[in-house]
């Protein structure tokens, strides 16, 4: 057994002692890491400070790395939210009795171990222990070395928690940051239940062509907005400015703009808050010919490579179609199944619109930031899920659950 087999099962083994605790226990630990959290922000913010300090404040990863006092007391507002949700374990989802006698219960258990791997967000590590604990889970987190020593201290606080309330601290693992740890991680079959990578579009292929461990997709988001012909360009510059500008760093921020060809003369309207907030725009053929009569140097023509990329950052491009069916055929081609939204009065182009195109959210008139567990009224949440197995959309405590059947005889035999 090597030196990551023995984290491995001892996390395996404390994952034990979660799957049956009490709905005062957990939230005895909660309130806890709470106090933990209030009592060493100093501590957090300094380790974070070294973090920051190694990374590029223009890198669009910087702003995901960041604490604050301010963050600090959202992630804490974050844990009072989780624990004030119903437990997730045990509920009662089947129940009958066989014409042998045979009684059947289908009821709600942990999945076990969860693997996270997850770069730049330091606020993942509680977010996603919060979420663990409430519904059993056991972690082993993998992040990045651009955050290690922020994870560290907030892993040193979790640990505190737990054993302050009499539970093994080995119910969480940090990994080191090398590639070394995620190889390991990825083959961490028997140990680990699943895994969910929380990151970048490369971070998630990696992660889906090596894991020989069962993963759930998370994170990416190409996201677009569809502007029908048939919308309001008032409602519609607010929201486009809003889903690309609220925070440009984070998955359900927009990246395409994809407007009907109708309504390519309300362009430079829908676009001057985007402009006047100075987000850089590669705008396709037909869009840039409107586009360039305003001669700002923020719009630019764009190539094959500035559409399906999720750029995290003040960018978006421009996609004009003729119709509604070549915009679906955009979305099918770029889109990483997360986020889509139509802005649209037509009742028929919406229906039409939320019916065909395949995303975990489809939005009609709002922006893509809501996609998100808290904005949902889930609590914290783990991940965005872009695939369509076990879970999809925000991931929060129930779909960090799987069930097991339960059944009670007299003596049967087959």
């Amino acid at each position: 057994m090597n030196n990551f087999d023995f984290l491995f099962q001892e996390t395996q083994i404390a994952s034990r002692a979660l799957a049956s605790l009490s709905t005062v226990q957990v939230q005895n630990v909660l309130d806890e890491l709470i106090h933990q959290l209030q009592e060493n922000i100093p501590a957090i913010l300094s380790a974070n400070a070294e973090d920051l300090a190694k990374m590029d404040s223009s890198d669009p990863r910087y702003d995901r790395l960041l604490l604050s006092e301010a963050r600090i007391a959202g992630i804490m507002e974050e844990i009072q939210q989780v624990k004030a949700l119903p437990n997730p374990l045990g509920k009662l989802l089947e129940e009958r009795t066989l014409a042998n006698g045979l009684h059947l219960q289908k009821k709600t258990v942990p999945l076990g171990v969860l693997g996270i791997i997850y770069e730049s967000r330091p606020n993942v590590t509680i977010d996603v222990f919060t979420l663990a604990i409430k519904s059993g889970n056991a972690l082993v987190l993998k992040g990045g070395s651009d955050a290690h020593a922020s994870n560290t201290v907030l892993v040193q606080l979790i640990r505190q928690a737990l054993e302050k309330n009499g539970l093994p601290k080995e119910a969480i693992c940090l990994l080191p940051a090398d590639r070394t740890a995620t190889h390991a991680l990825l083959q961490a079959v028997g140990y680990v239940d699943v895994i969910i990578p929380r990151g970048s579009q490369n971070l998630i292929e990696y992660v889906r062509s090596n894991s020989k461990v069962p993963v759930i997709e998370t994170g990416a988001g190409i996201v677009h907005t569809y502007f029908d012909k048939s919308g309001d360009t008032e409602k519609g510059a607010a929201i486009i400015f809003n889903a690309k500008t609220r925070r440009p760093s984070v998955c359900n921020s927009l990246d395409c703009l994809i407007i009907h060809q109708d309504r390519l003369m309300d362009l430079k309207h829908l676009l001057k808050p985007v402009l006047d907030a100075s987000v850089e725009v590669f705008a396709d053929e037909q869009s840039f010919q409107v586009l360039e009569a305003l001669k700002n140097p923020l719009i630019k023509q764009a190539d094959e490579t500035h559409f399906g990329t999720e750029f995290l950052s003040l960018k978006m491009s421009i996609k004009t179609v003729n119709t509604i069916h070549e915009a679906f055929d955009h979305i099918q081609q770029y889109s990483s199944k997360h986020s889509e939204a139509i802005l649209a009065e037509d009742e028929d182009a919406i229906q039409l619109f939320l019916q065909a195109v395949d995303a975990a959210a489809v939005y009609a008139n709002a922006s893509t930031a809501f996609t998100d567990g808290n904005q949902f009224g889930m609590g914290a949440e783990i991940g965005i899920s872009t695939q369509k197995l076990h879970a999809r959309g925000p991931m929060a405590l129930s779909e960090l659950t799987s069930y097991k059947w339960i059944i009670r005889g007299t003596g049967q035999i087959r």
